[in-house]
């Protein structure tokens, strides 16, 4: 699976890459947000450009793109699951200006979606 090879390749757990999937587009390769986000990944046309996407709608490029942008995020931030998922919804300018998590009511409700659903985290 796409999932899989991203998961495997960046070193990342496939439920964390799943559930950013699941939150950002339903799983639909061409979802389009308000804000310009594009495909499965929802990856901004500028992230898109800096991670070399030609085209982000083709599944494989999006979730390939993805998965480095979210390695990228966990680097910057130790390891810090919530402040990389902080990242890849608000931006990391955001979360560099809190310090932490940005209280976003849409940003906090994304990081709470997803970390319900990981299995690998103790409760």
């Amino acid at each position: 699976s796409l999932v899989g090879q991203a998961s495997l390749r960046e070193g990342l757990d496939q439920d964390l890459l799943r559930g950013i999937m699941k939150q950002e587009s339903g799983f639909r390769p061409c979802a389009i947000s308000p804000k310009g986000a594009m495909g499965l990944m929802q990856l901004m046309p500028a992230t898109a450009e800096q991670l070399g996407i030609q085209n982000p709608f083709d599944a494989a490029s999006n979730v390939d793109a993805g998965a480095r942008f979210l390695r990228q995020l966990l680097n910057r931030y130790s390891g810090d699951i919530p402040r990389a998922l902080g990242a890849y919804n608000a931006g990391p300018t955001k979360v560099d200006a809190a310090g932490g998590v940005p209280a976003i009511p849409e940003t906090v409700d994304y990081i709470r979606q997803i970390m319900s659903n990981l299995p690998f985290l103790d409760r």
